[in-house]
């Protein structure tokens, strides 16, 4: 079985609710892209590791992360298997150096799977079988890919984004500055998810300031 290789492209609101996120995955040799629907809770998981934030306190992901190293495993890689019926399957091909580089495969939701992949910084493969039914070309992506319709990895278990309008009104009132002391105090109370909101809003007014 041939592996082709992935790269964490993209992580963002879905258009399809406020109940999910769409998280883009692109073929690191080519020039496929693979979008997947996931959950609030693991969109969070995923942004809070890639931009480096500080929870007061571990989140689920971390502590498996803290139990796997303790025990001495590690995630070698993470495999996404097949694509049936619109939902992705993954595997966690974990390793084990002080017994010889033993290797096993341990069944994942996809979104789980991701979430960890960042935190063991350990590449993400697929098969040609999934790249060729869920993946995009690049002149399909624009006309083709909208998260109302890409394929989750669990549908059944998409989270709600929390926020009133009044939030979201606050929010784009707010200057860089305040919204920097804004995520602070979020993640002093342990509120990820507007934590996650808010560096999105602040990514935001720095590209529109650039392009002033």
């Amino acid at each position: 079985m041939k592996k082709l290789e992935l790269e964490l492209l993209a992580l963002s609101e879905s258009n399809a609710s406020i109940h999910s996120y769409a998280v883009v995955l692109g073929e690191k040799n080519g020039k496929r892209k693979l979008p997947i629907i996931i959950g609030s809770f693991e969109a969070q998981a995923i942004a809070i590791e890639l931009e480096k934030m500080k929870p007061a306190r571990p989140l689920t992901h971390d502590l498996f992360v803290s139990l796997a190293r303790t025990l001495g495993v590690t995630l070698k890689e993470v495999l996404i298997t097949d694509l049936k019926e619109g939902v992705y399957f993954a595997n966690l091909v974990w390793t084990k150096p002080e017994e010889g580089g033993k290797q096993w495969a341990q069944d994942a939701r996809t979104s789980d799977a991701l979430a960890l992949a960042v935190r063991f910084a350990c590449p993400i493969y697929t098969v040609e079988a999934v790249l060729s039914q869920g993946g995009i070309e690049p002149e399909q992506w624009d006309a083709a890919f909208d998260p109302k319709t890409s394929i989750s990895s669990e549908p059944d278990q998409v989270d709600r984004f929390p926020g009133s309008p009044s939030e979201k009104s606050k929010d784009n009132r707010l200057s860089i500055k305040a919204l920097e002391q804004d995520l602070q105090k979020a993640l002093s109370q342990e509120d990820y998810e507007r934590a996650a909101r808010i560096r999105d809003k602040m990514e935001q007014r720095r590209r529109d300031r650039s392009g002033e």
